[in-house]
């Protein structure tokens, strides 16, 4: 049997008679009532206390223990002595005419701020889904662009699949470490359209991106006075591409065997090579002895973290400068797309090194909303999808 002294605290309400606990193996029935108090007549505005009859309404209420829970109230209905208006008395945690407690409808808002699909939140606090998505769709967790006011800008696409988009666009402001907003595409006429309304863009001083040149070409209309930053993780990775390029080629000219040793070694490539130990550099070793290829592209990774390692742009742009010559000079084809691109991007790269705000905020919130996309197989109405992430993600 549930205690009784947690179900009292449990309805928070002086008013509140608990006459009987029905409990069974799934479910739990409170049967209550409210105390007798005088009431105003909605019609003429006069006092009454004179009951007309009771009614038992069953509502839903916050799970206790994991069991369904039911409040089963026996309302009274009172009469006007002076119109003759027949009105139900008040009940504070109960709207007119619904089926649910005021509280079981905030505990499920609540609810959907974790990452958890509506279906699920549905099943747990006993509603529909559709009882969910309506219940979601009245609140608004609104982000207005006129209010911004920082230092830099974070800004990154994602896949989600949603409102006719392959790609839709996330926007962070890296010193508050908050989403700002979600846009529906990456396109630079959606760009636009947003960042034309912000009031204070002379203010932003850094503009960090990826690779995607719309996002650039839109920083160098709106942020003219902003320095357009190429995120560090966007540009190393197409070292270790050309890394395991160069592995893959040559495992596939490999024995059967040999092949296997290959792939199961590719972390060793990988990790630095100072936090090696003596016996996983030896292996690395059997490895470079079928392939001076092999040895060659990981001695240009290991000398690209003399780049990384670079304290401002200008020791940044000496550093570059040499690694680009060096893997020209290895020959390696693998490397021919990474040399282009640090070419294109050599400023924005070089920039980095000067500015103390990466896409890490903002590839934390692009696998949250991974999860939360995954967990609801998926979205169809952009702006359901959207309200999610900021609820989801503000919290």
């Amino acid at each position: 049997m549930l205690n009784y002294n947690y179900i009292t605290e449990l309805l928070k309400s002086k008013d509140i008679i608990l006459h009987q606990v029905v409990e069974s193996e799934k479910e739990v029935e409170l049967h209550i009532s409210q105390t007798q108090k005088p009431h105003e007549c909605p019609k003429c505005g006069s006092i009454t206390s004179k009951i007309h009859d009771y009614r038992v309404q069953r509502v839903k209420d916050v799970p206790i223990m994991g069991k369904r829970t039911y409040l089963v109230l026996r309302k009274r209905r009172y009469v006007c002595k002076e119109c003759g208006k027949k009105f139900f008395e008040h009940i504070n945690f109960l709207g007119k005419r619904q089926r649910m407690t005021n509280r079981l409808a905030a505990y499920i808002i609540s609810q959907l701020s974790s990452l958890s699909s509506m279906k699920e939140v549905a099943r747990q606090t006993n509603v529909s889904v559709t009882t969910v998505m309506r219940l979601f769709d009245k609140v608004s967790p609104t982000k207005k662009i006129e209010d911004f006011s920082s230092e830099a800008i974070c800004i990154d696409e994602f896949k989600g699949n949603v409102g006719g988009a392959k790609y839709q666009c996330i926007i962070v402001d890296p010193v508050k470490k908050q989403i700002v907003e979600i846009l529906k595409d990456r396109r630079q006429d959606v760009l636009i359209e947003y960042f034309k309304r912000l009031k204070d863009r002379d203010k932003v001083k850094y503009f960090v991106c990826d690779m995607w040149r719309q996002f650039v070409e839109t920083a160098k209309i709106y942020f003219k006075n902003a320095k357009i930053v190429i995120d560090k993780f966007h540009f190393t990775r197409y070292v270790y591409w050309a890394l395991e390029n160069v592995r893959k080629r040559v495992q596939k000219e490999l024995e059967d065997n040999l092949r296997k040793y290959f792939k199961r070694s590719r972390k060793l490539l990988l990790k630095s090579y100072e936090e090696l130990t003596a016996e996983q550099r030896e292996e690395l070793e059997v490895m470079f002895w079928y392939s001076r290829d092999l040895r060659k592209a990981h001695r240009l990774k290991e000398e690209f973290r003399k780049v990384l390692e670079s304290s401002n742009s200008t020791q940044a742009k000496v550093e570059l400068k040499k690694w680009i010559e060096a893997a020209e000079r290895s020959g390696l084809s693998e490397f021919c797309r990474c040399i282009k691109v640090f070419r294109n991007w050599f400023s924005e790269i070089v920039n980095s090194f000067d500015v103390p705000y990466t896409n890490s905020v903002t590839e934390g919130f692009n696998n949250k909303i991974k999860v939360l996309k995954r967990n609801a197989f998926g979205y169809r109405n952009f702006e359901r999808f959207r309200k999610r992430i900021l609820y989801s993600c503000s919290s």
